[in-house]
């Protein structure tokens, strides 16, 4: 008795064929079906002069040089059962994927990504086989990121996962669903999306409360194959992040009171007089808790971007930024007769050149200054920076596209 072959066909569902209508004649998608069917036909062995082998054709939701990608791979067998299905990118992994309970379906976990020539190889549990191919089209517009913090860094326990997009992104829910944590403690935390101070549209993943010291994070971002909806594009690659979470330490910044303090593991280690932002106007610092954003050392520092006008324009030593909207922590030694008696910068925490170096060489990118008192303009927006602690659990939670 001999085995037959399974035929690997391609065959598309309505809604696959208005796609591919516009990205083609049709002329090139009945080209395209007869390029995808398999080599071998479905054969057949005689006993007696009229039995049959079974039907073992196979079909293939994708098919011909320009398919729609963002859609699983579905490879679907006539009669009898899958044994293996493989679907294998040009370059890369081929995609996970499951036989379904009848053995008759194999669907892959993710999407076919734009751009991306496939394989398809499977074999049925009589030992017949087929491949085909097919490639999706290009991508019109493509969407990239950007992640912070840095791969392989420490940072302090306020730390979030922030990933700012270059394009808009309208599908929040799918891209979300890509962006997989995970952490050594099974820290709970939840994704909330707001709008950059640039004007992007940014997602950070924060913990419902701050991280605990040596906490390994990793983010996977499964996003090629996403579409991120009108005028954002499509992802084309994956990306990948992996952090771990330093000392606890917080600054605690009283902004009436004109000191501030460094606390790490519970206990002050250090109590410095500074001048923060003169109250009454635009002048004024935030309240609330702001995360160091970097350390950035001696810096040029202009009033006019900041929208004072030309009130200065001086280079600064020692600089910590706080927020995109300029607020730092730095030496000030111009200020020094208001230091521990009263706030008279232009918004910043301004302290001597020995204190602002001790505290510089102390502080981690990622600690939280919580920053308390009447003399302020308002509190730290969620996206002037990291301000998302600002905001309740509950408020938080509510900024995820899949709650």
């Amino acid at each position: 008795m001999s085995s037959a072959r399974p035929r690997i066909r391609c065959s598309a569902s309505a809604g696959q064929r208005a796609r591919l209508a516009l990205t083609g004649p049709a002329a090139l998608l009945a080209a395209a079906l007869t390029a995808c069917s398999g080599g071998g036909g479905s054969g057949s062995a005689e006993v007696g002069g009229d039995a049959k082998a079974p039907d073992t054709r196979i079909t293939v939701n994708l098919r011909g040089e320009a398919a729609a990608p963002g859609e699983p791979v579905k490879v679907e067998l006539a009669h009898g059962k899958l044994k293996t299905v493989s679907v294998k990118p040009g370059e890369g992994d081929p995609l996970a994927g499951r036989i379904s309970a009848d053995g008759r379906t194999w669907t892959s976990e993710r999407v076919a990504a734009p751009g991306t020539a496939y394989t398809v190889e499977a074999t049925d549990a009589d030992g017949g086989s087929d491949r085909a191919t097919f490639a999706t089209a290009e991508a019109e517009k493509v969407n990239k990121l950007s992640l912070a913090p840095g791969k392989n860094t420490t940072v302090g326990i306020a730390q979030p996962l922030s990933v700012v997009f270059d394009h808009p992104v309208k599908n929040k829910a799918a891209v979300e669903k890509a962006l997989k944590v995970s952490t050594s403690n099974d820290t709970e935390g939840s994704w909330g999306w707001l709008q950059d101070y640039s004007g992007k549209d940014r997602v950070d993943w924060r913990p419902k409360e701050y991280w605990k010291p040596g906490t390994k994070v990793t983010l996977d971002a499964r996003l090629n194959g996403v579409d991120t909806g009108a005028d954002g594009g499509w992802f084309v690659r994956d990306y990948a992040t992996a952090f771990t979470i330093g000392a606890a330490q917080v600054v605690k910044v009283d902004l009436d009171g004109h000191r501030l303090a460094l606390h790490r593991d519970g206990k002050q280690v250090m109590d410095l007089p500074m001048s923060a932002g003169t109250p009454g106007g635009e002048k004024a610092s935030w309240r609330g808790t702001a995360v160091l954003m970097s350390k950035e050392g001696t810096i040029n520092m202009r009033s006019e971007t900041v929208g004072l006008g030309d009130a200065y324009d001086k280079m600064v030593d020692y600089s910590m930024r706080l927020t995109w909207s300029g607020m730092y922590a730095h030496a000030a030694p111009w200020n020094a007769r208001y230091f521990g008696r009263a706030n008279q910068s232009s918004g910043c925490l301004g302290m001597s050149d020995a204190d602002a170096a001790a505290l510089y060489g102390q502080v981690r990118v990622g600690d939280p200054f919580e920053m308390t008192g009447a003399e302020a303009k308002g509190t730290v927006a969620e996206g002037n920076g990291y301000g998302a602690w600002n905001l309740s659990w509950t408020d938080w939670q509510a900024k995820s596209a899949l709650k």
